[in-house]
């Protein structure tokens, strides 16, 4: 067996035995397989797709490359929560404080930005000495101490995924069924929670464009969850446009601290009390959905989860000077506006368009090597929905260079479809 007739297979649209799939991810882990060779198997898978077998056996392939953990000593009920990406998705750092504040583990592996999608790593990182990248050991006495953890991939847990996911990236191949369940899962899985919520990102700035293949991707999703033994649940989201007002890794975790302090936009409330009641409905059985959302407003009143957020940067090395004050969050050089060109109502705001420009300007990679620059983004002043004039702000754009902050200026403008009638949104998609 060699990878060039696994390729050949798969470029032929074969399905791959699964002696095959686990002779790629142990080789391609251990550097025996090069990232051109990979390149190659991954586009053929993302061209010509798995069949359930194969993204099962490659699931399993990938949480097993590394350690596995096992997380019972700590709690029987340990949470995991996930998105499948999209645009201003600073969630996880406002549900997962809530959770843990109500006495529930959290133990969360999370990624790097991943084309034009934001990553939780990248945003925590952007807090001065977060560190993501903890140990194993370190990992797990944070949750039995403090009851959250929230970490990048460690060389240890699901390394396979931690290098496919990177070449993922760079090559054009984000936007893959197979793929992304195997990748997320595959995480979950290696992480050690028995509960865990997906938020499948529907709309233009997420993978999954249209409802049907959201479905299809939650569907496997829950299958894999159910064939490992963990509780599973996936809630479909609307991303057709960014959630909250900002764009961009520090600006977000602005936004964030502002939410766990009862400033929290409506469409991010909508998803993180929607997603949070999802979890606590998981850690406890018999529970009711109404309780639990009761629950989760409360302690965003009472302050008890802001408190638990900032006791997770501490656990793990962060200024919490900058949670308490985050004026400190060093500024991009230039804030240029974005402004209206006519009356109306906003009937648009593509995030598709929003991602791509923030790419450029700097959020993201365009290459795996690539630095991102923590202190750019966009923060909007006017979505969906709203009535605007004509040369009254839509956004801000925080850029770097003159020229990046132009170029997105006019991207961003082009995002907006500015009409006559005044639309109505939806958040939450459904449940299954």
């Amino acid at each position: 067996m060699n990878i060039l007739e696994i390729i050949e297979n798969k470029k032929n649209a074969k399905e791959l035995s699964k002696e095959e799939i686990e002779y790629f991810v142990k080789n391609y882990t251990n550097g025996e397989i090069t990232d051109y060779q990979a390149s190659a198997l991954i586009m053929a898978i993302c061209i010509n797709g798995m069949t359930q077998d194969e993204i099962l056996t490659l699931t399993v392939a990938m949480a097993n490359s590394g350690d596995v953990l096992d997380l019972s000593d700590i709690s029987k009920n340990i949470v995991d929560k996930h998105s499948t990406g999209g645009i201003g998705d600073k969630i996880t750092l406002i549900v997962t404080p809530i959770i843990a504040s109500l006495g529930v583990p959290v133990a969360k592996m999370s990624g790097r930005g991943l084309g034009i999608t934001g990553g939780t790593v990248d945003k925590l990182e952007s807090i001065p000495g977060y560190n993501t990248n903890l140990s194993i050991e370190e990992f797990k006495k944070n949750i039995k101490e403090i009851g959250i953890s929230l970490i990048g991939q460690t060389v240890n847990l699901a390394p396979a995924d931690k290098k496919i996911y990177a070449l993922r990236d760079s090559i054009g191949c984000t936007k893959s069924i197979p793929l992304i369940a195997s990748s997320i899962m595959s995480k979950k899985i290696a992480a050690g929670a028995n509960a865990i919520v997906l938020d499948v990102t529907c709309g233009s700035g997420a993978f999954m464009k249209d409802k049907e293949e959201a479905r299809k991707l939650a569907k496997m999703m829950t299958l894999i969850g159910k064939w490992a033994k963990r509780k599973t649940v996936c809630v479909l989201t609307n991303m057709d446009e960014p959630l909250g007002y900002a764009v961009g890794n520090s600006l977000e975790v602005i936004e964030a601290v502002k939410a766990l302090k009862e400033e929290m936009p409506k469409d991010v409330k909508s998803v993180v009390v929607k997603l949070a009641t999802e979890m606590l409905n998981l850690a406890y059985k018999n529970s009711s959905s109404s309780d639990n959302k009761k629950k989760i407003l409360e302690v965003i009143e009472n302050g008890k989860a802001y408190e638990k957020f900032k006791e997770l940067v501490q656990k793990q090395g962060g200024d919490v000077s900058y949670i308490e004050d985050t004026d400190k969050f060093e500024k991009a050089p230039i804030i240029a506006p974005v402004l209206c060109e006519k009356d109306g109502f906003v009937e648009e705001l593509n995030a598709e368009k929003v991602g791509k420009a923030g790419l450029e300007l700097g959020i993201g990679r365009m290459k795996k090597e690539d630095l991102i620059d923590s202190r750019v983004g966009i923060v909007f002043e006017k979505k969906i929905g709203d009535k605007v004039k004509k040369g009254e702000v839509l956004a801000y754009v925080h850029g770097n260079s003159p020229e990046k902050a132009n170029t997105c200026v006019n991207n961003i403008l082009s995002a907006y479809k500015i009409g006559t009638k005044k639309v109505s949104k939806k958040n939450i998609i459904e449940v299954i």
